[in-house]
């Protein structure tokens, strides 16, 4: 439970002293992660809400359950800001943050993340269409991850790796295709926007989207796959 929700490991010890467990455990973690919230600005974060409905919102609510929404101001207002401009260019598109970092701590491991713990990190969503046009707050998974698009790689199979493939998933997920346009302006204004620092995305989808920038990329072989999400960071 600490893995997941950083917080949850401290209601799981609150509830050992109880009979009733799991009653006890549900009521501390929930009363604690209200508190996170309120807290969280004093780490220098704040929290990215699931009841938004503007242009940003977060992909699933299992995401805020587990206090992986949190980011810092300049972060938060950068996503913003992101997610404003793609829908004053491409009106009524809805910029969906996947993992943000938790709440509390720097180099606290945002699992199975490699690199969000310090509030400066994190992953939106591709923008994702069918025959009859974009499809507003669509994804291929139902968490965002893991519904990979297919093109060519240099990577060798190799372990230990994160680089997960995960084939037997794939048939399982919708038949989008990526928006090209939302997708490729999103990556310029990313790049473009001084706050900005490295974007990771897989060199087939940059060749495709065509958006080379020094900012864009490449993860490395031995990481997570990222045509599945982009991964965006402060300068």
């Amino acid at each position: 439970m600490t893995g997941l929700t950083q917080i949850g490991g401290i209601a799981w010890i609150v509830a050992r002293f109880f009979r009733w467990r799991l009653l006890v455990f549900t009521v501390a973690y929930v009363g604690l992660a209200l508190a996170a919230t309120q807290i969280a600005p004093s780490f220098g974060r704040v929290h990215i809400s699931c009841l938004d409905d503007g242009p940003l919102q977060v992909q699933n609510p299992l995401y805020c359950a587990l206090n992986r929404t949190y980011v810092s101001p300049e972060l938060a207002a950068f996503l913003a800001d992101t997610a404003a401009e793609v829908a004053d260019t491409h009106p009524g598109t809805i910029t969906l943050m996947l993992d943000g970092n938790f709440p509390f701590w720097d180099g606290f491991p945002l699992l199975p993340h490699l690199s969000h713990d310090d509030g400066e990190k994190a992953d939106l969503e591709y923008y994702y269409r069918e025959d009859q046009g974009y499809l507003p707050g669509q994804t291929r998974s139902p968490i965002g991850y893991f519904a990979f698009e297919d093109g060519p790689t240099d990577c060798p199979a190799a372990w230990p790796s994160l680089r997960w493939d995960l084939a037997w998933l794939q048939p399982l997920w919708p038949d989008y295709a990526l928006d090209p346009a939302r997708n490729r302006k999103a990556l310029e204004v990313l790049s473009a926007d001084p706050r900005g620092g490295r974007i990771f995305v897989e060199p087939h989808l940059v060749q495709t989207l065509g958006v080379a920038d020094r900012k864009i990329r490449f993860q490395g072989c031995r990481a997570a796959r990222h045509d599945d999400h982009i991964h965006f960071q402060l300068r």
